[in-house]
């Protein structure tokens, strides 16, 4: 089963229509073109700089007469890109405003978004929990009576 990240837009009504699934996997585009892949995704500003990067360690290595290492450096950028493009594509959507709902695994894209829209129609009859005025007990400190670390400890003092 694959893992998709659910994102929903900011400040819209209909969630379930205007989600993004990300699969957190490796993506084949990504180490094939990642400039390309980086542009699919209207992500400008990384498929410029990948472009640029891997333009200059491409003429680099010819420079220095590197021949197969210039290639293989290259390679890595696009090895990278394969490997933490989908990670890059959740924190653009991110840094635009858009915020994370949950994680849905399924096997494929369709089933993730049947699961997703089942659970958000499932959570719609609820009503959102009280805040609550006291705080939780048990996330109070817990006293500390007694030595420690060879130092006499006054409740109240620090």
């Amino acid at each position: 089963m694959a893992t998709y990240v659910v994102m929903e837009p900011p400040g819209r009504g209909e969630r379930a229509d205007a989600t993004v699934l990300v699969r957190d996997s490796f993506t084949w585009l990504g180490l094939l073109v990642p400039p390309l892949w980086f542009a699919w995704h209207r992500m400008w500003i990384e498929a410029a700089l990948t472009f640029v990067v891997m333009g200059l360690l491409s003429t680099l290595g010819e420079q220095l007469g590197l021949g197969l290492a210039g290639s293989l450096l290259s390679l890595l950028v696009s090895l990278y890109v394969g490997l933490e493009g989908q990670g890059l594509r959740i924190a653009a959507l991110r840094r635009r405003g858009w915020h994370e709902w949950g994680v849905v695994q399924a096997g494929w894209l369709g089933d993730a978004d049947i699961r997703y829209a089942l659970e958000v129609e499932g959570h719609a009859d609820e009503e959102a929990p009280v805040p609550r005025m006291v705080p939780d007990a048990t996330l109070a400190r817990p006293a500390q009576p007694g030595m420690a670390l060879g130092l006499t400890h006054i409740p109240g003092r620090r």
